[in-house]
């Protein structure tokens, strides 16, 4: 069941408020605010429209959720923008919303073609889930772009909660977490998620053959990068 695409489609249609709660494999859940995923330019954090303005000719933006950043990238006349999602009613809501071109599937998907910019906001490379399998999208990400793109992405490190008491991970990097939606007392499932420090993602991206390009960094632990 899609707890977070219910979620967006009741708060989209001023539904009475009702808390989101994300399970997670680290602490206890916290509560996940809906109205994040509809920012206007005005309330997105500067790593954001640093990570805009460094979009470059055909974008895919990957985990757009409810386009809020797809909106202010189609504006601009040099860019041609397309929308990736992988929840029908975040899809539905784009569409509503004016985005223009919406995709919705899982991706990675052959089907796509090549982009020059491939944009992941809001920890969105996180969908790999494992730092294996970031290792295995690096390698196969180049089938998606044209000579000379980019990923664009940011991604934190977690470090800081082990500082807060919680046992260090021994059996894999502390950056691998799982995490679940609960929205009106019903569960969806589990996915695994990723967070990687940015020492470990540039030796990555390096044994890879991408060119790391270290663009912002907010001073709590968040960064942004350009791989080319």
């Amino acid at each position: 069941m899609d707890i977070y695409g219910i979620a967006l489609k009741d708060f989209f249609e001023g539904a009475p408020k009702e808390t989101v709660w994300l399970h997670n494999t680290y602490d206890e859940p916290e509560t996940m605010p809906i109205d994040v995923f509809f920012r206007s330019i005005e309330d997105m954090p500067e790593l954001e429209l640093i990570a805009m303005q460094n979009c470059r000719g055909k974008v895919l933006d990957v985990g757009a959720g409810v386009g809020s950043h797809a909106l202010i990238l189609q504006e601009r006349p040099d860019l041609n923008v397309t929308a990736l999602d992988s929840s029908h009613e975040a899809c539905v809501i784009m569409r509503k919303r004016g985005v223009k071109n919406v995709i919705e599937t899982i991706f990675p998907d052959k089907s796509l073609g090549k982009f020059d910019t491939l944009l992941f906001l809001m920890n969105g490379i996180g969908l790999t889930g494992t730092i294996k399998n970031l290792k295995k999208f690096l390698q196969e990400a180049r089938n998606y772009l044209n000579e000379g793109g980019q990923l664009l992405f940011d991604s934190s490190d977690i470090a800081y909660l082990y500082d807060q008491g919680i046992e260090l991970p021994i059996a894999h990097y502390y950056g691998e977490v799982q995490y679940c939606y609960e929205y009106k007392f019903q569960k969806g499932n589990w996915f695994k998620w990723l967070f990687i420090d940015k020492n470990t993602l540039k030796k990555l991206a390096e044994e890879t053959g991408w060119h790391f390009n270290l663009l912002y960094e907010d001073g709590n632990d968040q960064y942004l990068v350009s791989l080319k």
